[in-house]
């Protein structure tokens, strides 16, 4: 090893002896911010891949509405699950209806869904927690979790819907009863919204509910994996002109691109301010290098009277950079990678003290904070942290290969 390289360990490592306090603050300075650099943005990246796994996992890579109904569904189908790419394909019906058990009246999302189709594109069946998929026929109906303990429904409770169709009936003077659907499973996805406003029924039952016929409001469709959403979408919308000219294909990242634009907006702002808590602690290991030199005068001056050259004097000085943003970077990975792994434990005991469980679920809509830590951002963060330290580094260098051997001796 060259010996700048082992002075410039020895000087911010000695043998023997406690670690100097300004090596201690200038790697825990670089370790800090990078352990930010990996916490906040993990937790961003996280809340945007869950919202992608929450829509695939609903509704499909690639989903097709109408303008107003499909009202040949099968031979959109068809259509469909011959263009390259596409795995298979389910139809669905929607809307907004009332749903009554014990008095207690609440307005879910209605979703009704061919039941020899939704296994090949939505793994419903992961989600149910409390009886079965298989037991779901045109007289029940599965709830969404919050929703049944929100009325107070169980397994074999009877509750009953009424569709606006009622409203529709009522005009014409005719009286259209309620369905009354007995509860056969209790589904729970984990996102608060879904969990707290969802109620499933098969397409049969759904159609009857809003008069649909034959018609479907959409199709979501599962594609093989590795292929591009959005080329399949256009691939799917040649094919649909020729079956369903009023009905467009769209993937679920151009389906929600606002909302994930907003969110990667907001990670790519927190990793633009958080970076400046790295500049603050290279700055901070500037200074202490400057006074390590400033120490070191005589030192130096001994080095070059040996014969030491300038360069390897300002390597010895511009490696402790490169050392401390290394050690650092280290030790940040270590806290940050930490820190997510028992980030619902830190943010349930925060939630405790402060009261706001409650607010978080409300606003944020994840039961479970999520985290994702994107390979691009990390090698970001550590590229980052290691060439400011070695820049935090140079200057303090430049300043030690300037010394005058007579002068540096001379120095008190």
């Amino acid at each position: 090893m060259p010996w700048y390289l082992y002075l410039a360990l020895k000087q911010l490592f000695p043998t023997g002896r406690r670690l100097p306090f300004l090596t201690v603050i200038s790697v825990v300075g670089v370790a800090l911010g990078v352990a930010l650099l990996i916490i906040a943005p993990g937790v961003m990246g996280g809340f945007g891949r869950e919202i992608q796994r929450m829509v695939i996992e609903t509704q499909g890579e690639v989903q097709i509405r109408a303008q107003g109904f499909i009202d040949n569904p099968q031979q959109v189908l068809a259509a469909v699950e011959k263009v390259p790419g596409v795995v298979a394909a389910t139809p669905f019906a929607e809307g907004v209806g009332m749903v009554e058990y014990g008095r207690k009246p609440v307005f879910p999302a209605i979703q009704g869904i061919d039941l020899q189709r939704i296994d090949r594109v939505i793994p419903l069946t992961r989600y149910i927690r409390v009886g079965s998929l298989d037991d779901l026929d045109d007289d029940s109906v599965i709830l969404s979790s919050q929703l049944a303990y929100s009325i107070g429904a169980g397994i074999g409770s009877k509750v009953a819907i009424y569709s606006p169709l009622l409203l529709e009936k009522l005009k014409s003077d005719e009286v259209l009863l309620p369905r009354e659907l007995t509860v056969v499973g209790i589904f729970e996805i984990g996102h608060q919204q879904l969990d707290s406003s969802v109620v499933l029924v098969t397409l049969r039952t759904m159609q009857d509910l809003y008069g649909l016929g034959n018609d479907v409001h959409g199709i979501n469709v599962k594609i093989a994996a590795g292929l591009d959403a959005d080329a399949t979408a256009r691939r799917i919308n040649d094919a649909l002109n020729a079956v369903a000219p009023n009905a467009l294909a769209k993937s679920w990242r151009e389906a929600n691109q606002d909302f994930l634009w907003i969110v990667q907006l907001e990670k790519n702002l927190v990793l633009f301010m958080l970076l400046f808590i790295v500049i603050v602690a290279m700055f901070l290991v500037m200074s202490l290098l400057w006074v390590l030199v400033i120490k070191k005068t005589r030192e130096i001056g001994v080095l070059a009277a040996l014969g030491g050259r300038s360069r390897h004097v300002a390597l010895c000085f511009a490696t402790q950079g490169l050392f401390i943003g290394i050690f650092g970077t280290l030790l940040g990975l270590g806290f940050g990678f930490t820190a997510l792994h028992f980030r619902n434990d830190l943010v349930k005991a925060i939630t405790w003290v402060t009261g706001g469980e409650q607010a978080l679920l409300q606003f944020y809509q994840f039961s479970r904070l999520p985290a994702y830590v994107d390979p691009r951002d990390l090698a970001i963060t550590i590229g980052s942290a290691i060439f400011m330290s070695i820049l935090a580094g140079l200057l303090p260098a430049w300043r030690a290969a300037r010394l005058k051997p007579v002068e540096a001796l001379r120095s008190e």
